[in-house]
């Protein structure tokens, strides 16, 4: 097990840690149809036992409750494992990183990384990962992904997108690059419609000043962007006025197997 877990991106270090309460109003559940695909591509269910790496607020880990398998969190932010301490108690919860997870060798039959992978989307964490897995256990990775298809949402990410700097995104594709992996099959793909409904403030504003770039910015920076993201709502006939708006998503998992 290795240590050290200075590997924790510092956008994610205080951008999660200042808006762990806005991450828990914004951020979009999951389809029903991941519960079967956990059971299905991960074979979770009664008598298994998973891993939510980096957990976040336990937005994921309650589908993987769903399932009937044993689930341990396992988190480095400090104030977004709080929140899972508060409302899944239920949950083994651990402070740890990809690089470092506080668990035996061989000791569990699954592992999920929802929301999280790009990350840490390095061998070392790959290898930290292999290791804890069982013979013949297997890595999910989930992402909720906006429909750019969609002008406003177009616009929408034109808005976040400049403040990015080197933040790992799913959407640069670079968390591809550790695939295909040593020790593992390769990389299988499943996609899932999705809806996230709520009001425009908890679908828009909330969603992207939990986004970590954003939440560490300054307080008056972060006005600035939400002054534009209300101008944006204002603009769009499908969100200006409404009390509960629909924001399309498409959910995409991948997994692979752990072999020899």
């Amino acid at each position: 097990m290795n240590n050290d877990k200075a590997s924790v991106h510092r956008s994610a270090a205080r951008g999660f840690a200042a808006k762990a309460d806005a991450y828990v109003r914004g951020r979009p559940d999951y389809p029903e149809a991941i519960i079967d695909w956990l059971r299905a591509r991960l074979g979770l269910g009664e008598g298994r036992s998973v891993i939510d790496l980096g957990a976040g607020t336990g937005k994921f880990t309650t589908c993987l409750l769903a399932t009937g398998a044993h689930v341990i969190a396992v988190e480095p932010v400090k104030e977004m494992r709080a929140k899972i301490v508060q409302t899944l108690p239920q949950v083994a919860t651990y402070d740890g990183s990809a690089t470092s997870i506080p668990l035996p060798d061989d000791s569990v039959d699954a592992v999920t990384c929802a929301q999280a992978f790009h990350w840490f989307a390095t061998g070392e964490a790959l290898g930290e990962i292999r290791r804890v897995l069982k013979p013949g256990g297997r890595l999910g990775l989930i992402w909720n992904v906006r429909d750019e298809s969609v002008d406003w949402i177009k616009a929408l990410t034109a808005i976040i997108t400049p403040y990015e700097g080197d933040t790992p995104r799913y959407a640069s594709g670079a968390w591809r690059r550790v695939f295909p992996a040593d020790g593992f099959s390769p990389l299988q793909e499943d996609r899932f419609p999705h809806r996230h409904q709520g009001s425009p403030d908890e679908t828009i504003i909330d969603r992207v000043c939990s986004t970590s770039f954003i939440a560490a910015l300054p307080p008056d920076e972060v006005a600035k962007v939400v002054a534009r993201l209300r101008a944006l709502i204002d603009a769009t006939p499908a969100l200006a006025g409404k009390d509960v708006v629909s924001v399309p998503y498409t959910t995409e998992a991948y997994w692979v197997e752990k072999v020899g």
